[in-house]
């Protein structure tokens, strides 16, 4: 029989079941909130350990590229790597040397010097055999002249236009520096070798054989760690890394018979530009990458590559129909195509110091052009010697020389 007594006992027992029942629920709730919170604040700290070693990694990768090559001077402008080249700024080693255009003539074997002012040759220098190129060293202090099959270079004061004592060099085509002036890299077309050498003495440092065939020109990277040549008889471009001074990379271009010539890099560092004599025109090329290259067409015998002082015009000259084409860099087009007034075969050459002309060597018609860089018009037709190939316009404005006839930064 239950009694109200009993009857109360029961309600204040289920009362306190229920309590404990919610206690233990909230207990239970509380618990795992609190987990909920610790697994998301360890899944946010793993997140955000995780974005900063990619972050750190990404500046690892990014470190070498902003730095550039090791004694390298600092890129003056990443947008511009022609910045130090602008009308007029010489640099303190050069301001008071004469300006001069240095013709090597590689069929007379000497090198007739021209005052461009008065476009008349002032003096003619014997040389060694076959000169091809007239070549600012790295310091700016020496032309050097390339006596292909003299083997020996030829140094020339620019100061005083007096030429010094030959020093053997074998089968010297062409000539670069890398951009910290570590070494000078000798083109040995025949001998099919890169060779690094001091850029003083000339004492050999390396040698790097290469399977193509005729390393020709040459042009570095923004950053200086490696640069681009061509291979102008077996049709093929390299890739050089220039620290190690080896190749790291090798492409057969696509056209039969290609003959790749001159090599320059845009001035944002982005594409690499080659002309090439059987194609007609300009590869451009990615040359990080190193992907396959895009002809762009401009002439017949397309040869030199001279970028312009404001680095918005690059102009192109034509061997094999006597043109020049000018290529705007911003608008990635070709805008305007000049034309010899008694056609010719113009070749390699420079632009003046003020930017106003560009000069150009006649390589099958004995002569030298002067051209008008904003008209087109030519301003002087200038006989020199037979075979007149890489000219030199000196000086130039800019900090150091990367070689050729005149690539400086």
């Amino acid at each position: 029989m239950t009694t109200p007594r009993t009857s109360l006992m029961q309600r204040h027992l289920v009362q306190r079941a229920l309590l404990a029942a919610a206690v233990l629920a909230a207990v239970a709730a509380c618990g795992s909130s609190t987990g909920t919170d610790e697994q998301e604040q360890r899944i946010r700290a793993e997140r955000a350990d995780r974005a900063a070693a990619e972050a750190a990694e990404r500046k690892k990768r990014q470190r070498p590229e902003a730095q550039g090559l090791h004694g390298m001077p600092p890129v003056l402008d990443p947008k511009d790597v022609y910045a130090a080249d602008r009308p007029g700024r010489l640099s303190p080693v050069v301001k008071d040397f004469p300006s001069r255009v240095y013709v090597p003539n590689s069929e007379s074997d000497t090198v007739s010097v021209i005052d461009p002012k008065t476009y008349e040759i002032i003096e003619t220098i014997p040389v060694g055999r076959q000169p091809q190129h007239v070549v600012p060293s790295w310091d700016l202090k020496t032309l050097w002249v390339n006596n292909n099959r003299g083997h020996t270079l030829t140094p020339i004061d620019p100061r005083t236009g007096k030429a010094g004592e030959p020093v053997e060099v074998h089968d010297p085509y062409n000539l670069y520096f890398t951009p910290n002036g570590k070494h000078a890299v000798v083109m040995a077309s025949l001998d099919r070798e890169l060779v690094f050498r001091d850029p003083h003495t000339m004492k050999r440092v390396r040698t790097e054989p290469v399977s193509c065939y005729g390393v020709n020109h040459a042009d570095f990277s923004l950053d200086g760690r490696y640069f681009i040549v061509s291979c102008e008889f077996s049709g093929e471009l390299l890739k050089v890394d220039t620290e190690k001074m080896k190749v790291v990379a090798q492409r057969k271009l696509p056209f039969e018979g290609a003959m790749p010539q001159d090599v320059k890099i845009a001035p944002d560092g982005k594409r690499f530009y080659i002309a090439d004599m059987m194609a007609d025109g300009m590869w451009v090329l990615d040359g990080d990458t190193f992907d396959e290259p895009k002809l762009l067409p401009t002439g017949k015998g397309a040869h030199g590559l001279y970028v312009g002082r404001d680095s918005r015009e690059m102009y192109v000259s034509n061997r094999g129909e006597g043109t020049v084409s000018v290529f705007d860099f911003t608008r990635n087009e070709l805008t305007k195509k000049w034309h010899l007034p008694e056609g010719g075969s113009p070749d390699m050459g420079g632009v003046s110091a003020d930017g106003k002309v560009l000069w150009l060597s006649g390589r099958y018609d004995s002569e030298v052009y002067a051209i008008d860089t904003r008209t087109g018009k030519q301003l002087a037709r200038i006989p020199v010697g037979s075979g007149p190939h890489g000219l030199a316009v000196y000086p130039q404005p800019g900090r150091y020389s990367l070689g050729h006839t005149g690539i400086f930064r």
